[in-house]
């Protein structure tokens, strides 16, 4: 009998022993729980976990121990019904500053966690994920439109020097413009019917003063609400390509309404956040010449608008807007050198950078503040029933004087967490949405018919595995018992190489080579190659390291295949 060198043999019972410890995992399943984090990203305190306790006590809701994760805490139940009904409780109960997400978290006791072994990822149609289903608010995109409208208007005016009183939208749709002289709005009106093709336009007398009321064409609006829809759903592509997740479903349905399943999340909160977020940046100059607080006090200057910085204190802007997030082209985190504070660093488009260097060259010396403007939905229980209202959050993240003209690239400051600092270089670089959303439906998909084909498939295998075991022992006796041992042992290997791998995209091999040469040369039916690199590396290591787990195992392969 051949004999192998005993570091060979320890070497091997090493492996097995890995194998075994990391392919555990996939036994234990997964329970429904609720993942809480902060809107911005900032670490929860004891008394929202408290908070979070007492509401589910006061609710008779039984939980599971409630367990920190990064900067959030996790509640996990024994059943998705007192997942769902704690998750409108709680959400409620925490308020819109906090972001409360259903999830599916590993069962994975924490002795296994601790040394990284996990399950491995299946698809969403056999492990499941969650599901989103995100209405667009098409009014606000032509809110949007009206605005633009607003100041293209003030700029023709301007450049062919017609003399206007006020250009402002009307609370019930569409623009109007103010006159003192009957010849200056017919002028005004006889330029807009050219620049504005796409406006309908008409002249108006209301005693002594003349105006231009306008209003969006009918093909218009609905052009722009399909935009909406369609440059949402390219946003959010961006956003789930920063995320990370493997083979999302993105798509429209019905007129204002998209669809978004995410197989295998572990964040859901952090999904939720993401693809409902609507923060953008607007940068401004501050208003010097008024004093603030008579603007506080109502007497607001014409050109200025009030806002507040987070600490609350008031600040006076100009109402002119430099450049916004549509003119941000790339935006990534990092850390100011200066002080270590979170930074997030901005490469502006052509048309930004030479607006930007235009006004920062102009205004040296003088303080320009940047804007974040979020738009949030907020939950209110009226006559017993949830009622959804959208607000808009503004406020001053940063004040900072000129001190040299600015281009394409600079720095921002002011944020509460690199978190915070991560996320919105994440909703930078993915595109602003073109309409704020709402997620009307929220929640986790079941495995549904992969479920049972996972029972029947775990069913079979290990029918057949035991009636082949039973075969070998009797008709080989001893080498049947250890051939049926390594064949136990190598699925065991599998599952622990690819629960370790943890490939973020499922492919079908359609041919593999033994061979480590032949590798580069598989097919795939995903752009990604690493689970089909992950299956070659697994079958290589059972054709490398099986034969050498005994001797007799080897020479029953080698028998049954002469017959």
């Amino acid at each position: 009998m051949n004999k192998y060198p005993l570091w060979k043999y320890l070497l091997i019972l090493a492996v097995l022993v890995a194998g075994v410890f990391y392919a555990l995992p996939n036994l234990y399943g997964e329970d429904p729980a609720l993942q809480i984090t902060t809107s911005r990203g900032t670490p929860i305190d004891i008394a929202t976990r408290s908070k979070v306790q007492d509401t589910l006590k006061q609710s008779g809701i039984t939980s599971r121990p409630i367990e920190s994760v990064a900067n959030g805490l996790l509640v996990r139940f024994s059943n998705t019904e007192d997942q769902l009904k704690a998750k409108d409780i709680v959400g409620t109960s925490l308020g819109d500053d906090y972001v409360v997400a259903l999830n599916l978290a590993p069962a994975t006791p924490a002795w296994l966690s601790a040394i990284g072994a996990a399950p491995m990822y299946l698809g969403l149609d056999l492990r499941g994920g969650v599901h989103f289903q995100m209405q667009v608010d098409t009014e606000a995109a032509l809110a949007q439109a009206e605005e633009r409208y607003v100041g293209d208007i003030r700029t023709l005016l301007r450049n062919e020097k017609l003399r206007y009183l006020t250009v402002t939208r009307r609370s019930d749709a569409g623009l109007e413009v103010k006159f003192r002289a009957a010849g200056e709005r017919d002028q005004a009106l006889a330029k807009m019917k050219t620049e504005f093709p796409s406006l309908v336009l008409r002249g108006e007398e209301r005693g002594a003063e003349f105006y231009i009321t306008a209003s969006i064409s009918e093909p218009e609006r609905r052009e722009i609400q399909k935009f909406a829809v369609q440059q949402n759903i390219t946003a959010l592509r961006n956003r789930v390509n920063e995320l990370g997740v493997s083979e999302p479903v993105i798509q429209q349905q019905g007129a204002d309404r998209i669809v978004v399943q995410l197989p295998g999340v572990q964040d859901t909160a952090r999904a939720k956040e993401i693809l409902g977020a609507t923060a953008t940046l607007e940068f401004r100059l501050v208003d010097t010449e008024h004093n603030v607080q008579d603007a506080v006090a109502g007497r607001m200057p014409p050109n200025a608008k009030l806002y507040k910085e987070r600490g609350g204190a008031p600040i006076l802007l100009q109402k002119r807007v430099i450049i916004t997030g549509q003119d941000i082209v790339d935006a990534s985190s990092g850390i100011d050198q200066r002080d270590g504070s979170p930074a997030v660093f901005i490469s502006l488009d052509g048309k930004g950078s030479k607006m930007m260097y235009n006004i920062t060259k102009d205004n040296v010396g003088k303080p320009m503040a940047v804007v974040f403007i979020e738009s949030k939905s907020e939950t209110r229980m009226v006559d017993g029933k949830a009622v959804k209202t959208r607000k808009m959050v503004e406020e001053v993240i940063n004040v900072a004087t000129i001190r040299e003209a600015l281009s394409k690239r600079f720095q921002i400051t002011g944020l509460d967490s690199s978190n915070e600092a991560r996320d919105l270089s994440l909703l930078l670089r993915a595109g602003a949405l073109a309409a704020p959303m709402d997620i009307v439906e929220e929640r986790t998909v079941g495995p549904s018919l992969g479920a049972e084909n996972i029972a029947k498939g775990f069913n079979s295998t290990l029918i057949g595995f035991a009636a082949i075991a039973i075969f070998m022992s009797v008709y080989y006796r001893v080498f049947g018992v250890i051939a049926s041992v390594s064949l136990f042992m190598n699925m065991v290997l599998l599952m622990a190489i690819l629960s370790m791998l943890r490939p973020r995209s499922r492919c079908r091999v359609s041919r593999v080579s033994h061979s480590p040469s032949a590798w580069p040369s598989m097919r795939t039916s995903s752009s990604s190659s690493v689970y089909a690199r992950s299956c070659a590396v697994a079958i290589h290591l059972r054709h490398q390291f099986m034969p050498a787990l005994s001797v007799p195992g080897a020479l029953f392969w080698t028998r049954i295949s002469q017959h």
